[in-house]
């Protein structure tokens, strides 16, 4: 399964830099290939001060070896190793009328002392942040994300939804990320379904990311906007900064596990800000989208 699942991230990552290349139509895509001291590596591909994204990764990974005491005892487990490879993306246009994304697929595998494999799973989703709301686009994105869950017996889109909710939330600030998505974790065969059944669902979720993402891209990547909207983008991004840091169980997992620095952290953005006690004005765009920062809709 690990040979297979990391085989199809490689064709994934290759496909969506593609498409990402030609919906920005100046910058390209910047490759590093970096190794783990205790074991594995992975391709981080940047993209930066374009026409449509001002900072974006496409990264994959594949990294094994002992797993770390501190998540040894996350786990509640001992003397184990380790191998997890997954792709993970944010991307961050200069144009606050276009949202920024994130998407993550991921496989993990646990072994006894013996190197027997005595436990393996899925994880991932992606998700929405917009900084100012167009209510089709979330529908839109969605509803893609329903489709996919539709088609797989072993998906559960409300479900996926709800966690996705819950997840990518600030409770430091008593609101949402962004707009959600679906989030999923620990996903295992049981007697109902096998992980060639995970695998199906997980592979025809990321494979349909750009459906999700481009066509919102190209309706708002040329609208006009002020700088007062950009600064309340900036202002917004520093809210997706302070999740990233404080609460990202990947983020976590990639520092704990002496992933790379620079891959684990290309999901901040080049441009933010943290404004004292920031109100946006009575009645404005910038209000109605905290209003469903705040309350999480069910957009389809």
């Amino acid at each position: 399964m690990k040979e297979q699942f990391y085989s199809f991230i490689v064709g994934l990552q290759n496909t969506i830099t593609s498409a990402l290349e030609a919906v920005d139509g100046k910058a390209t895509f910047h490759q590093d290939e970096w190794h783990r001291e205790e074991g594995g590596g992975g391709f981080s591909r940047i993209i930066q001060e374009g026409n449509v994204f001002e900072k974006g990764g496409v990264s994959i990974s594949a990294v094994h070896g002992d797993l770390p005491a501190a998540m040894q005892t996350y786990f509640k487990v001992e003397d184990c190793n380790f191998y997890a490879t997954g792709l993970s993306l944010v991307l961050h246009p200069e144009n606050p009328m276009v949202p920024t994304v994130h998407a993550n697929f991921r496989y993990f595998e646990m072994y006894d002392a013996t190197g027997k494999m005595v436990d393996s799973w899925f994880g991932g989703g992606l998700d929405l942040t917009p900084y100012y709301l167009f209510e089709e686009d979330a529908r839109h994105f969605h509803q893609v994300c329903k489709e996919v869950c539709d088609r797989h017996e072993i998906a559960d889109y409300a479900l996926f939804k709800k966690k996705c909710d819950a997840y990518f939330h600030n409770p430091h600030r008593e609101e949402a990320r962004g707009i959600g998505g679906l989030f999923y974790d620990y996903c295992k065969a049981s007697e109902q379904f096998s992980m060639e059944d995970w695998f199906a669902f997980q592979t025809d979720m990321a494979s349909h990311f750009l459906d999700a993402y481009v066509p919102i891209v190209e309706k708002r990547k040329d609208l006009p906007y002020t700088a007062e909207q950009r600064n309340w983008q900036e202002i917004r991004r520093g809210r997706y900064v302070e999740f990233n840091l404080v609460h990202d169980k990947g983020t976590l997992f990639g520092l704990k596990t002496n992933g790379r620095i620079e891959s684990i952290l290309m999901s901040l953005p080049p441009h933010v800000q943290w404004v004292y006690d920031h109100h946006p004005e009575t009645g404005s765009e910038e209000e109605k989208l905290l209003r469903v920062l705040q309350n999480p809709v069910d957009w389809v």
